[in-house]
């Protein structure tokens, strides 16, 4: 998704100052995983975290990257929605399916 079209987005959402928006990527090279994780609130960048691991999947660096990105929203006062903006769809559905994912 481009940056421009991802602004615009939240944006349009984030204009309630108790939502927090989760914008998050995930990409691999040279076998290291960077995870990236913006939260927003009322169009305002809050946080902004960048991780770099070694030896997992895409998959768990997905799962990771979400779990994380809703935990650092949960701890913003004030917040009774979060909304996750990410590419990775099929971890978003299993990562909610207990019979996939138990955590």
């Amino acid at each position: 998704m481009h940056i421009h079209k991802l602004n615009k987005i939240i944006f349009q959402i984030s204009t309630d100052s108790k939502i927090a928006v989760v914008v998050l990527d995930v990409s691999i090279k040279n076998q290291v995983v960077t995870l990236i994780a913006h939260i927003h609130i009322h169009n305002n960048p809050i946080i902004k975290t960048l991780h770099h691991v070694i030896n997992i999947t895409s998959t768990e660096a997905e799962f990771f990257a979400i779990r994380y990105g809703i935990n650092q929203a949960i701890q913003l006062s004030n917040i009774r929605h979060i909304i996750v903006v990410t590419d990775f769809m099929h971890a978003a559905k299993e990562i909610f399916d207990s019979l996939i994912y138990p955590y």
